[in-house]
């Protein structure tokens, strides 16, 4: 399992680990992944995401996954949430 965020596109960051006496040595940074169910209202059931700390306070932020979905554009998005955001915005119409 790949450790990106599947809603941000969050993904790992590389640097160096600098010791007191200058020596560097490589280090991955990972981001802070969660596994985690969030709401759809379009949808009315939940769906299990994995998400980084940062991408589920900016979904709360927002006001749920169907208002962050909508606002997002596609090129951040995994496969599976873009397929995910093409049914929410299908209900959405025909609610309308």
């Amino acid at each position: 399992m790949s450790r990106i965020c599947e809603l941000t596109g969050k993904t790992r960051l590389v640097g160096n680990n600098v010791s007191h006496a200058k020596n560097r040595t490589k280090k991955t940074f990972l981001p802070n992944l969660q596994n985690v169910t969030l709401l759809s209202d379009a949808l009315g059931k939940g769906v299990k995401l994995r998400v980084s700390t940062h991408g589920l306070r900016s979904v709360e932020h927002v006001g749920g996954l169907d208002n962050w979905l909508l606002k997002t554009s596609d090129d951040k998005l995994s496969l599976r949430v873009r397929r995910l955001k093409k049914e929410i915005a299908k209900k959405q119409a025909t609610a309308a």
